[in-house]
């Protein structure tokens, strides 16, 4: 199976997932924004699966620090912009797997992905 996370090594939650799957014995690949950066075309793909909503990661420090301006009439433009400058406000962990796509470490849905 080939597995895909994408995240920041020092987010609790990315931890949190990449304990999970080390601990069901899934193999996975890392992607590490802040060395790698992220990918437009990725975020796209990524907002038009999910939504950008739910790509956006806006309870984060790092969108509630930006100016109103910025966070004023979003679109998945827009949002895929700010993404793109700051990796940061990505949510996380996101991972590309066979078949789908998860966004955030929800274990049911985690559970139901990986047939566990």
């Amino acid at each position: 199976m080939n597995v895909t996370l994408y995240g920041i090594p020092n987010c609790d939650t990315v931890k949190k997932a990449r304990v999970w799957l080390d601990a069901q014995g899934i193999g996975y690949d890392f992607h590490d924004y802040k060395k790698a950066g992220a990918d437009a075309g990725k975020l796209a793909a990524w907002c038009d699966a999910k939504g950008w909503e739910t790509i956006l990661n806006r309870a984060g420090t790092t969108f509630k620090k930006l100016p109103d301006a910025d966070k004023a009439d979003l679109t998945q433009a827009k949002a895929i912009k700010l993404m793109l400058d700051q990796p940061s406000m990505i949510k996380r962990p996101v991972v590309e797997y066979p078949g789908g796509l998860l966004v955030g470490f929800k274990l049911p849905e985690w559970e139901a992905a990986f047939g566990k």
